[in-house]
């Protein structure tokens, strides 16, 4: 499985099987979330066989099962585009852990904050949480806007590796699947903006980094 496919077959999962993360699996992942804090500067953490975090009526209702190990997505207070750093890379982290056979959910509300076992220093804020595991299925794709609602390039004027980057940016998860996003091309050059709302900034992150990932070019 490459990156591409990574994308096309990752979608949200909330039921997850009864099993810990191996230990294998578990360096692999404390790697690759060193090696992205060390690029961001953020503080995001593994955290393993903490059921109390899900332990809340919002993560009933959101239907978590045996949601027990996440990643804290942290970071200081100070950063500046601290929410898009937190989406760009938490979301590179969710792609990995797709390739090495787990299943992911981004969790912004619907977690216990004060339950979340993370280490925060001071000026640190927890943004977010992904829920990370073996689930008891892969998920299901997610409805997606019209291309045409999401981008300023018709369907038919397209060059291929902007098609490729908005395949990905379409399958990007972003809060109550609102995709409030919008992929201007102008020239070679690729802006992503994101109108306001709970957690756009850090949707803005994991559409920029899907993007990215699927055609190579970097976006704004």
């Amino acid at each position: 499985m490459d990156i591409r496919d990574a994308i096309q077959e990752r979608h949200s999962v909330r039921s997850f099987k009864n099993l810990p993360i191996e230990d294998e699996v578990k360096n692999k992942l404390n790697a690759l979330i060193e090696q992205a804090n060390e690029e961001s500067g953020l503080n995001m953490q593994l955290v393993c066989d903490d059921p109390e975090c899900f332990d809340t009526f919002l993560a009933h209702y959101g239907k978590f099962s045996n949601a027990k190990n996440y990643i804290a997505v942290v970071g200081k207070k100070s950063m500046e585009n601290l929410d898009e750093l937190c989406g760009y890379y938490g979301q590179s982290i969710v792609l990995e852990a797709q390739m090495l056979g787990l299943n992911t959910c981004w969790v912004g509300g619907t977690y216990g904050k004060g339950k979340c076992k993370a280490d925060t220093e001071a000026g640190e804020k927890i943004v977010c949480v992904i829920a990370i595991g073996y689930g008891e299925t892969e998920g299901v794709k997610h409805k997606s806007k019209p291309v045409e609602k999401l981008c300023n390039v018709s369907r038919d004027d397209m060059p291929t590796w902007f098609k490729n980057g908005m395949v990905a940016a379409m399958l990007a998860p972003t809060a109550l699947n609102q995709q409030k996003f919008f992929v201007s091309l102008v020239g070679d050059e690729v802006m992503i903006t994101a109108k306001r709302g709970p957690f756009t900034k850090v949707d803005l992150g994991i559409v920029k980094y899907n993007f990215e990932a699927a055609c190579g070019h970097k976006c704004k």
